[in-house]
């Protein structure tokens, strides 16, 4: 059985109403403009002048334009929510669509919070409706082949990420107090777990900022995951580092019983496969370098986390963003600032218990509270 309602019409665009009118969600009209998947069917922010002159700059017309979702979801027919508010709103917003009837496609973070997240959980649980979260860096071609290759490098041992840029956003990024952590790392968290397939158990994670940073907060940090099963996963970053940048994806290498995968982010990766210590005598030399096979052309980042979202409601298949399992990439950013706050080993599974508490303190709504209270683990399993 489903998770969520699919749609009866599998065949027709799906009607999407977009939240939010900002820089992304400039990026967002762009997309849903171009996908034949969706009718872009309405506008929600509260500044409306804005809202329009977004519009109008895309080159969209004939589109209206409110402050609520609940201003326009009768009129317009509307089957779905694209959310791309700032992280503040994601829940409102995500709460007020839900029940409306509507499954939501949310930009990352879930919410600002882990506790806040499993309100979001919860909600989606009582209407019964999909709520997928948008970690656009999941959809790469390049990213898709890396995990294919890691199933058959064998058991994984190490997984490392390094992370080296330096932007001057200027704004409310240079004022965060864990900037890299909150703002960026997340990519990198939920990247891994796709490619491991696997859960995360704890972290270590020690972050800093260099003399020579432009933000007030840590810009730096490593973090050693350990994952079901034993892997380790090791991101090191910095957001003030010039000179011989990595891609925005990061450099990735994975070791494992069979071989090592190396990817830029960018490019196509390479794998190099161990030698067969058991056939013949001698020290056998190891395979040469190869690039990794790619699969067919897909759609990438924001416009792949919507295809991916559309096929969902679709067919009623749990998408990989289903907000049940991004818990737990935004508790692995929570648990990694707790690391470094606190300089111990944190476990995800206290700060899942902490923030299920926090959770069922604070809901306001009774429907959500009696949905939290009824869970028998701080995360329950996708139904």
């Amino acid at each position: 059985m489903a998770a969520f309602a699919a749609l009866p019409d599998a065949s027709s665009p799906v009607r999407v109403l977009l939240v939010g009118a900002g820089g992304m969600g400039r990026q967002w009209l762009r997309t849903l403009s171009a996908s034949p998947d969706v009718d872009l069917v309405g506008l929600v922010d509260l500044n409306l002048e804005g809202a329009a002159a977004a519009l109008s700059d895309t080159g969209l017309a004939g589109i209206p334009v409110a402050d609520s979702v609940t201003a326009l979801a009768e009129s317009t027919r509307a089957q779905a929510v694209v959310n791309v508010t700032v992280p503040a709103a994601h829940h409102p917003v995500t709460v007020e669509s839900l029940f409306a009837g509507l499954p939501v496609l949310s930009e990352k973070p879930v919410a600002p919070t882990v506790a806040r997240a499993l309100s979001l959980v919860a909600a989606a649980e009582h209407t019964g409706r999909l709520l997928m979260i948008s970690q656009s860096r999941r959809y790469y071609r390049t990213l898709a082949a890396l995990r294919r290759q890691v199933g058959e490098l064998g058991d994984v041992g190490v997984v490392t990420t390094d992370f080296f840029k330096a932007p001057r956003f200027g704004g409310f990024r240079e004022e965060m107090e864990h900037v890299l952590l909150v703002d960026m790392a997340i990519h990198a968290f939920d990247a891994a777990r796709y490619l491991l397939d696997a859960d995360p158990v704890s972290v270590y994670c020690e972050e800093f900022n260099p003399s020579w940073s432009w933000y007030a907060g840590a810009a730096a940090a490593t973090a050693i995951f350990e994952f079901a099963g034993g892997a380790r996963y090791v991101y090191t970053g910095s957001w003030c580092s010039d000179g011989q940048e990595t891609s925005w994806n990061g450099l990735w290498r994975v070791s494992a019983a069979r071989g090592t995968a190396v990817w830029d982010g960018a490019g196509t990766p390479t794998v190099q496969r161990a030698p067969d210590h058991a056939s013949g005598s001698g020290v056998p030399e190891p395979d040469a370098p190869a690039a990794v096979e790619l699969g067919p052309e897909v759609p990438e980042e924001i416009a792949g986390s919507l295809a991916e979202f559309v096929s969902a409601l679709r067919t009623g298949t749990v998408p990989s963003g289903e907000v049940h399992s991004n818990v737990l990439s935004l508790a692995m950013v929570e648990a990694a600032v707790r690391s470094a706050e606190t300089g111990q080993r944190v476990r995800l599974a206290d700060v899942l218990e902490d923030a299920h508490a926090a959770a069922v303190r604070d809901e306001r709504m009774p429907a959500l509270a009696e949905v939290l209270r009824g869970w028998d683990s701080p995360l329950p399993p996708l139904r």
